[in-house]
């Protein structure tokens, strides 16, 4: 895929779907394909394979590529497939190598989680990890202290289609956008539909979702309202996601993915606990809370269903 078009696909809903898991806790393709396959239904416009809300960091190198073909086969050509790549930089180049080879669109490369990665030498891991990729990269930006020249430099680069945006320092973004060539890389809003009208008002555009696994009807009007710059109607929907996303923050927002995957079975899909050290599921108190909630949006017609 060109450059030029997975730009365009970035300026939608970058959705994030989870993986599943049979009963052994293993990878389960056939149930990860099908989750796949209803968030390409719903017209998301670009779906990331086996990114953060399908537990990459849980996943070995083997899983993760075991889930990127689900998602191509899943996905079946209705849109981008960009896969999720990381860890080492020798290791993010085999995983961009390999999936070139089986045919994903991009590639995400996800944040250096290494306790002494300096902010300058991350944007040169993104920058070398962007050189070697077949495909276009989209830079996952998370940690704190970059400062405005380090995104001029990363947003510069030829073969980086997007920079997924993931702190709230809207400053930094709105200056980092003002500062680089309008030509060069997107700026997304990393942070979901909760953050997106502040990010879009900062320049930015697009955004990601783990939403999408249950609810893209609502993730899409977000994107619909800010597109038409009704950012009043965007904030509305936003406050009827807000019970749902403020429960996946809960403990450090180490139950992000738990309440997402727990959603998603509720909406009858299967797909399994979360593996530690994410939350592994919801106790009693937040599951009847968070199945109260998908009823009212079931009955309103915005519940994906099997």
């Amino acid at each position: 895929m060109s450059i030029e078009t997975m730009r365009r696909a970035l300026t939608g809903v970058s959705g994030v779907p989870v993986t599943a898991y049979d009963a052994n806790g293993e990878v389960e393709p056939r149930m990860t394909a099908q989750v796949y396959q209803r968030v390409a239904a719903a017209g998301i416009y670009n779906i990331v394979a086996a990114g953060n809300t399908g537990e990459f960091y849980a996943l070995t190198p083997e899983e993760i590529r075991r889930v990127h073909e689900a998602a191509i086969k899943g996905v079946d050509g209705k849109a981008p497939v960009t896969a999720a790549i990381g860890r080492s930089l020798r290791e993010a180049i085999q995983m961009a190598r390999d999936a070139a080879s089986i045919g994903a669109s991009a590639v995400m490369s996800h944040q250096p989680v290494d306790p002494f990665a300096a902010p300058a030498s991350q944007i040169d891991y993104f920058r070398d990890l962007a050189e070697a990729s077949p495909l276009p990269l989209v830079a996952y930006v998370r940690a704190e202290g970059f400062s405005v020249d380090d995104m001029v430099r990363l947003a510069g680069h030829g073969n980086i289609a997007g920079i997924k945006f993931a702190t709230t320092d809207l400053m930094l973004l709105s200056r980092a956008i003002a500062a680089s060539d309008p030509n060069g890389a997107l700026f997304v809003c990393g942070l979901a539909e909760s953050w997106a009208p502040s990010f879009a008002a900062a320049g930015a555009r697009g955004f990601t979702s783990g939403l999408v696994n249950v609810a893209p009807k609502l993730s899409l009007a977000v994107l619909d309202a800010l597109a038409k710059g009704d950012f009043a109607a965007a904030r509305a929907i936003v406050s009827t996601l807000e019970p749902f996303e403020r429960m996946r923050t809960k403990f450090r927002s180490g139950a992000n993915v738990t309440v997402v995957k727990e959603a998603v079975t509720f909406s009858g899909l299967n797909v399994g606990p979360v593996r530690v050290p994410g939350l592994p599921s919801l106790d009693q108190k937040d599951r009847e809370e968070l199945f109260a909630l998908l009823r009212t949006w079931r009955e309103a017609g915005e519940l994906s269903t099997s």
